[in-house]
């Protein structure tokens, strides 16, 4: 609006009636510039949105680490492997100076003995509830935390069930995401194993293998298939279209970008790139006939 006042009044003194009506045209362009460049931020509430959406990343990084360390006391004291796995966590975040030692208190925190667990985890859900996928992103964290020496104490799977219950997570959808990170786990180890044994088999002749070796190896893709299947949610039986739908949603589920822009802190992103390798591994290694 004034825009096109204030265009239309110096049009006027410089070239009457012409100059008006050219003033009147430019500020008109002005004033629609102006706006569209308020209304990507949201008007006045841009700014209010945007300290909101910073404070949510911050509960949901907090939290994260003070959940973790919770779950990592959870048999009476910090193993040296949970240890490991928290310092991985921030290495893979790369969080380095505040950042780092903001994790390291809040990991600390939750290990104290008047840590509460549901008050922690309800923030979460309020401030996520209608973002489901930060909310399993947030519990899948967790399993990896608790997962980190290769298995599931009952104290460590009754907080998961906790934590899981408190996000608003079903038993049934709890009991999936279990299941899916166990097979992630067990076809992250199968490849690693099999990319150590092509490296020894490289550096010998083939007709030195041996036919028990071959059976050796035609069981491994067997099982890698299965676990490759399960990653995806899938059982042995499913078929290509099956196989396409499971991924494409799981894939949608951890886009980095996506969850970024629903609250995911920037740091954390590279927690979900690697959910969605591990996804993206799966299908490529179905897909090849695996």
């Amino acid at each position: 609006m004034w825009g096109k006042l204030l265009g239309t009044c110096f049009g006027f003194m410089f070239g009457r009636f012409i100059g008006a009506a050219l003033g009147f045209y430019l500020g008109h362009m002005f004033d629609k510039s102006l706006k569209q460049d308020f209304d990507k931020v949201g008007g006045f509430q841009g700014f209010s949105k945007g300290e909101e959406l910073h404070e949510r990343q911050a509960l949901f990084f907090s939290s994260c680490f003070a959940v973790m360390g919770h779950i990592a006391k959870s048999n009476g004291r910090v193993s040296e492997v949970h240890i490991q796995a928290a310092t991985a966590f921030m290495d893979e975040m790369q969080l380095f100076g505040e950042d780092r030692k903001e994790a390291q208190r809040a990991f600390t925190a939750g290990k104290e003995s008047d840590f509460s667990l549901k008050e922690s985890v309800r923030d979460v859900r309020e401030a996520f509830g209608r973002r489901f996928d930060l909310l399993q992103l947030f519990l899948e964290i967790q399993i990896q935390m608790a997962y980190s020496d290769g298995h599931l104490a009952e104290h460590e799977q009754v907080l998961l069930q906790q934590v899981s219950k408190h996000l608003g997570i079903s038993q049934t959808h709890y009991l999936f995401i279990i299941k899916r990170y166990q097979a992630e786990f067990q076809f992250r180890q199968q490849r690693q194993s099999e990319h150590s044994r092509r490296q020894q088999q490289s550096s010998q002749h083939r007709h030195q293998q041996s036919h028990s070796r071959a059976n050796s190896s035609e069981h491994t893709q067997a099982v890698s298939r299965t676990s490759a299947l399960a990653v995806l949610g899938l059982e042995s039986t499913a078929n290509e279209k099956e196989i396409k739908k499971a991924y494409r949603k799981l894939m949608s589920q951890h886009h980095p970008d996506k969850l970024v822009s629903q609250g995911l802190p920037p740091h954390m992103m590279e927690l979900a790139k690697k959910k969605s390798q591990e996804i993206q591994a799966a299908y490529e290694y179905l897909k090849k006939g695996g």
